[in-house]
């Protein structure tokens, strides 16, 4: 049986860990060829020899780029093109949540500048770059492959709720990613471009444990989620390869909330959940 994304030219920024790692994997165990795309790029090729020794059939690579750079972002959409032969899936996943970022009296301007550079414009660069690629796709009927594709950008439940725990470029950053997904998904909704967010709730990713570094911090947090527990970045990752395969085809300028009940919430149950977490596919 092929693949829910067999013969499609992906490529993932943030590649090395979290989100990014797990969706790069599952994509290919899905049938994509995979670029995967971190500025660590010693964290992204040890995933690449994950999958190329999994994955044998499928095409990958690592490369380093960093998304703050709109010359990065470019390099990285055309070496994708020079490998595959066409784009499909654009996945604008590589952020930064900095330790420094508070409320608006503490916050930093260069905290926020360096927060908006990579979490705000590189998702602009990403889809501008992809959206260009995009359009160019041939149609290979034979190989289930049309043109356009599908560009997925991660968004995050802070930019649908407030809190009192203020990271407030980050906030900003991720609400301004929600605005410019719905933005450019109705413009571009004729070519067979397609634009969705992900919304994240909290992950037990290095990314958010490093911020969480108390278990006051931790605590605060934990007692508003329904299911009891973090998520996983596995969880999220298959919530994009929905979106990125054909089965989302009637899905665009969507927010995709992958956050455990968190946004539908009021009050949480009692008790400990009774399921546990799935595994990394790591």
């Amino acid at each position: 049986m092929p693949g829910r994304v067999q013969n499609k030219g992906a490529l993932i920024t943030g590649a090395g860990s979290g989100i990014g790692m797990e969706s790069s994997i599952l994509f290919a165990s899905e049938g994509a060829d995979v670029l995967l795309v971190d500025i660590n790029l010693a964290a992204a090729e040890k995933v690449l020899a994950l999958i190329k020794d999994r994955f044998p059939n499928v095409k990958a690579a690592a490369i380093k780029a960093d998304v703050g750079k709109e010359a990065d972002i470019k390099a990285a959409v055309d070496k994708a093109v020079e490998l595959f032969g066409r784009l499909d899936i654009m996945f604008n996943n590589a952020g930064i949540m900095h330790p420094e970022d508070d409320n608006a009296l503490n916050t930093e301007e260069r905290i926020w500048d360096l927060t908006m550079s990579i979490n705000v414009k590189g998702v602009w660069w990403g889809c501008k770059y992809a959206i260009l690629a995009m359009r160019n796709n041939p149609a290979d009927p034979a190989r289930g492959l049309q043109t356009g594709g599908s560009i997925i950008n991660t968004a995050s439940f802070v930019a649908i709720l407030g809190a009192a725990t203020p990271q407030l470029a980050y906030t900003a950053s991720k609400g301004a990613v929600l605005a410019m997904t719905r933005e450019l998904a109705m413009v571009h909704a004729r070519e067979g471009i397609r634009l969705n967010s992900i919304c994240p709730g909290p992950l037990k990713t290095p990314l958010l444990m490093d911020f969480l570094n108390t278990a006051e911090k931790r605590d605060r947090r934990m007692v508003h989620l329904p299911m009891g527990r973090f998520g996983e970045a596995v969880e999220v990752a298959k919530g994009a390869l929905f979106l990125a395969s054909d089965d989302s085809s009637y899905m665009t300028g969507t927010d995709l909330k992958v956050d455990g009940g968190l946004t539908s919430c009021y009050v949480t149950p009692l008790g400990e959940p009774v399921l546990p977490p799935p595994s990394s596919l790591a």
